[in-house]
């Protein structure tokens, strides 16, 4: 069981380092499922927009919901993640051999969200990596046990990790 977190200290950082992987492990060839996420600041307000983007290469979802400008709780749209994640469930059944999911945030925490998806991924033998705050450290150590293996911050080292859990994409079944 391959499962690795990344947690970069910048605000931002996580998201473009699990773009950037996706990005580059497509590129070598590799059958990707998941999201990548990418934040747009919204002018004249401490609130962005948040999109994921469902590999391998779509659906781009709005997860965040307007709450106006005063909100200051949680603007996750928890019924767009789970049209995500029936998306990441229909890609896993195809054949993947690497899962990248944005966050492992308050819904997986509690149970739901991509919780149930990355653990079917596991037992299927394929490598997942997941973003982490520290909101959710605890909640995700529960969750992965001893299994987890703590990714700097560092495009070479998630390059490496990838190489190692994922070194070839696997010819695709006939059937």
């Amino acid at each position: 069981m391959e499962l690795a977190c990344l947690n970069a200290p910048e605000r931002g950082d996580t998201n473009r380092l699990l773009a950037d992987l996706a990005e580059r492990a497509a590129a070598r060839g590799l059958r990707l499922c998941g999201t990548v996420q990418v934040n747009t600041p919204l002018e004249g307000t401490h609130h962005c927009d948040m999109d994921v983007t469902v590999l391998p290469a779509g659906p781009v979802l709005r997860i965040s919901q307007s709450l106006g400008p005063e909100a200051r709780g949680c603007r996750l749209n928890p019924h767009v993640l789970e049209t995500a994640v029936r998306h990441t469930q229909e890609q896993l059944a195809r054949g993947v051999d690497l899962m990248i999911v944005n966050k492992f945030g308050k819904h997986e925490a509690e149970g739901r969200g991509f919780r149930e998806v990355i653990a079917e991924a596991l037992a299927q033998g394929i490598p997942v990596i997941v973003g982490l705050n520290g909101l959710n450290e605890a909640a995700f150590a529960e969750f992965a046990g001893d299994f987890a293996t703590v990714l700097p911050a560092d495009p070479a080292a998630l390059d490496a990790w990838a190489a190692k859990v994922a070194p070839e994409a696997k010819a695709c079944s006939a059937g």
